[in-house]
């Protein structure tokens, strides 16, 4: 299977694991809770989904490389303990406490979450002197005589033999005390991921035109040449980065991490023909409006693995403004939150009267309200720093994704501003107060639906230049293709009804997509905070 279903098994067979009855038991005991092997290629993306569930699970990760570990790190030390059988004194050997058992008492100490998962990487290829005691930990969750926590869930995971010499075979005793996933890679998959993560746009296009080239291992007199998912990502992250600071790479950089040579040959003369076509292009005019018919005649006579690679440069620029846009959404969400709570402080419910308020009464069966002394810009203060204390705990226990800290930290420092701003008007009054909050968030709201307004618009101007240019054509099957894999875009057309891409989905992708591609959108957006964000709102 490919990873996210791989994903979605594992999350299933947590929430199996740790269902508990109404006695607060597990309703699958420990001993039968079998750990999860996962085997597949290196660099396939198994430790990242075991980051992304105990994330999503909001569960405690200890994740360790087994290879690193000695028999005596995993195991423990022994020592000598006096003992009395049948009144005489004999000596035992015990061992101390697991280096890797001890983690996680240690992650739930740190954390306070009392469920989580151990992922040990590259079970299959452990030391001889090892492999007995990984075999007993699979099968009993016993590493000599410490037992691993309950609520602690074993996955592993290991590479096929084809991929690594120093794998050992499981036999049938162990693999049937386990649930064994085997994943593929799956290009499909990656790129839905790959959109989330702004992987660069010229490997996407790239890949699109080599899809034989994403992930391949083989072996010859020279030695092995492989190229991995891994590979791809870490490359994409060292080429934007290289881009900002105006260099670009050649093929001894891309053979750093495309370690296929012919791979690497090809993928570097790519990325110099799509350097040229940044120049050549402009994406960023074609996105503003700003093309003519020569350019569109240019573009439509242009080799195929050129249209793709302006296609994909007109997909990237698109989500880079619809990931902006996501990421806005989601602080106005976070600044919503905050505000109605400050609002609560500063006037208290709205369904009770002034005098109620003041006298500190419940009118109607309503919780009592008692408004606080504190300045009003030192409310704002204390709303900021509950974010900041929410993001440093979340960040902490491992719960927390680099998107979901740039939210956390934008909200804050918004609160802090205008609380810096509030601060200087030297208003008391609690009213005048709270109009200064509501308009500065109408100005936030105003300008997230200027920035919507803008994402539309380049939207449009995309397809604009796509119909000059290929018409219904290859081109415009992949692009809209692409539109319907990123989870960004789709969020996007959640909010703005955009005609051509409806048209063009039924036209070009078959009428019975379309109610499939309607539900994708209505199901896509799931908030950093554990709601369901129904957008940004008007009223506070």
């Amino acid at each position: 299977m490919n990873i996210k279903r791989a994903k979605e098994e594992i999350k299933n067979t947590i929430e199996a694991y740790l269902l508990k009855d109404e006695w607060g038991e597990y309703v699958i005991p420990s001993i039968r809770q079998r750990p999860v092997l996962l085997v597949g290629p290196p660099g396939v993306g198994k430790t990242q989904i075991m980051e992304q569930i105990a994330r999503e699970c909001r569960i405690g990760l200890v994740a360790y490389t087994i290879t690193h570990h000695t028999r005596q790190s995993a195991v423990g030390l022994p020592f000598i303990e006096k003992k009395v059988y049948g009144g005489r004194e004999y000596s035992v050997t015990e061992y101390t406490m697991s280096e890797i058992v001890a983690s996680v008492y240690n992650r739930m100490e740190e954390t306070g979450l009392s469920e989580g998962i151990l992922f040990l990487d590259e079970i299959n290829c452990v030391s001889e002197t090892l492999a007995p005691a990984m075999l007993q930990f699979l099968q009993c969750k016993t590493f000599g005589t410490h037992r691993l926590p309950e609520g602690w869930i074993l996955v592993a995971a290991g590479n096929p033999p084809e991929y690594n010499k120093s794998v050992r075979e499981f036999d049938v005793v162990t693999l049937d005390r386990v649930k064994r996933i085997d994943v593929e890679p799956d290009l499909g998959v990656w790129k839905e991921y790959a959109k989330d993560r702004a992987i660069h746009p010229a490997i996407l296009s790239y890949l699109g035109v080599k899809p034989g080239n994403f992930c391949r291992v083989e072996a010859d007199v020279d030695g092995k040449r492989f190229v991995t998912p891994r590979g791809w990502e870490d490359l994409s992250q060292f080429l934007q980065v290289y881009e900002r600071l105006g260099k670009k790479p050649d093929r001894e950089v891309i053979v750093q991490y495309i370690q296929h040579p012919g791979i690497s040959k090809e993928f570097a003369n790519y990325l110099e023909l799509y350097y040229k076509y940044q120049d050549a292009y402009r994406v960023e005019e074609i996105l503003e409006g700003r093309f003519d018919e020569n350019l569109c005649d240019k573009a439509a006579s242009a080799p195929f693995d050129e249209c793709m690679g302006i296609t994909g440069m007109l997909l990237a620029g698109l989500e880079n403004g619809f990931g902006r846009h996501r990421q806005h959404g989601r602080v106005m969400e976070l600044l919503t939150e905050k505000l109605r709570d400050c609002r609560r402080m500063l006037l208290g419910d709205a369904g009770q009267s002034a005098q109620a308020v003041k006298a500190g009464a419940s009118e109607a069966g309503q919780p009592q309200i008692k408004l606080t002394n504190t300045e009003a810009w030192e409310i704002l203060e204390e709303q900021a720093a509950e974010i900041r204390a929410r993001r440093e705990n979340d960040k902490k226990r491992g719960l927390l994704t680099r998107a979901q800290d740039h939210v956390f930290r934008r909200g804050e420092e918004t609160l802090s501003a205008w609380a810096d701003e509030l601060r200087l008007t030297g208003t008391r009054d609690r009213e005048e107060a709270w109009q200064f909050l509501r308009e500065r968030f109408m100005e936030e709201s105003d300008r997230y639906e200027e920035e919507k307004a803008e994402n539309a618009s380049r939207l449009e101007h995309a397809f604009d230049f796509m119909e000059a240019a290929f018409a219904a054509g290859q081109a415009m099957v992949i692009f809209v293709t692409e539109l319907n894999t990123s989870r960004g875009a789709l969020e996007f057309l959640n909010e703005y009804e955009c005609e051509r891409y409806y048209l063009y989905n039924k036209e070009l992708l078959f009428d019975e997509q379309e109610q499939e591609i309607k539900s994708r959108i209505a199901k896509t957006r799931s908030g950093p905070f554990g709601v369901e964000p129904q957008g940004p709102k008007r009223k506070v």
